[in-house]
């Protein structure tokens, strides 16, 4: 029982950033302990077999998940865990990327599609540029980073430059102040950083390798055995700022399979590509032969290979 509930707190921690509708199972047996850890094991009985699992998870840059509908995605990545080997694969996908959203007449930037139709018309979105296999959707807001970043005793980060931005119009309102070097950032500076994007040479592209050290360190900060004693205190955040479509029997199964955590065997890579200027606006332009490869290597049991046409056949 004491390995059981080892392995859940440590699989919910590894994730607690890419996923979070466990949070909603542990609450309807908070009350029970005994009830809880039954309820758990029913869903996973007589489980064989492996059962890897991938999502789209999407990040709004508003305050509230619920106030979501008719926002742009700030943040996109295909997250994929292979229980086979414990790997976590994590792409990142631009903001503006060049993609077909279904519905619209001309090709846009791939973040459009949640502001048309939400979470679902991303993943879609996402399943016909890539050409795989794609049903569920793990959908954040930026106020859980900070809650959860405060909670663990804030996340140490490299900024590489000298970061001063400030927007009274945004949701919520931007002020950006930041100096370049390795530090220690609270909730609030680590929002800061993350949603900071004017001063990237590359654009886009320097932005997510900054979401990703910054989420590796925060992977590594969580795993923290005195942060694993708080896991009760993301209950409330979770219920607020995390929508997922994941059904709870599939995240069980999951929470309860992931043995080992190792934070070396996380790849993280970003999408192929490269930026032009079209029509006087800046897109990504992903390099198709590339992305192939690089889907093939990360999530090569979902699919891969399907052209346009016979993704939306299987998947509508």
């Amino acid at each position: 029982m004491k390995n059981f509930l080892k392995t859940f707190i440590v699989a919910f921690l590894v994730f607690f950033i890419i996923s979070g509708g466990i949070i909603t199972f542990i609450i309807k047996h908070e009350d029970d302990k005994s009830s809880f850890i039954s309820s758990f094991t029913d869903l996973v009985k007589g489980d064989s077999g492996n059962k890897d699992i991938t999502f789209l998870l999407l990040g709004v840059d508003a305050n509230d998940t619920n106030k979501a509908k008719g926002q742009r995605t700030d943040t996109m990545m295909l997250c994929k865990y292979d229980d086979t080997t414990g790997k976590i694969s994590i792409l990142s996908i631009p903001r503006d990327t060049m993609a077909t959203i279904r519905g619209r007449k001309k090709k846009e930037k791939i973040n459009h599609a949640h502001a048309y139709g939400g979470p679902e018309l991303s993943v879609k979105a996402v399943r016909d540029l890539l050409g795989i296999s794609l049903d569920y959707y793990v959908r954040v807001d930026y106020q859980i980073v900070k809650d959860v970043v405060d909670l663990i005793g804030g996340v140490e980060v490299d900024v590489p430059m000298d970061m001063k931005y400030s927007d009274p119009w945004a949701d919520p309102p931007l002020n950006i102040d930041l100096k370049k070097g390795k530090q220690v950032l609270d909730g609030d500076k680590s929002l800061q950083f993350l949603r900071y994007r004017k001063g990237y040479a590359d654009q886009d592209l320097g932005r997510i390798e900054a979401q990703h050290q910054f989420m590796s360190s925060a992977i590594k900060k969580a795993l923290n055995p005195v942060n694993i004693l708080k896991l009760p205190k993301f209950i409330d955040t979770y219920v607020k700022n995390v929508d997922t479509n994941i059904p709870l029997d599939t995240i069980a199964k999951f929470a309860l399979k992931v043995k080992n955590v190792d934070t070396e065997n996380i790849e993280m890579a970003t999408l192929p590509g490269e930026p032009k200027y079209i029509s006087k606006v800046w897109y990504f332009i992903h390099n198709e032969s590339k992305t192939q490869e690089m889907i093939n290597s990360m999530f090569n049991d979902h699919n891969i290979g399907m052209n346009e046409g016979e993704s939306k056949k299987s998947n509508n």
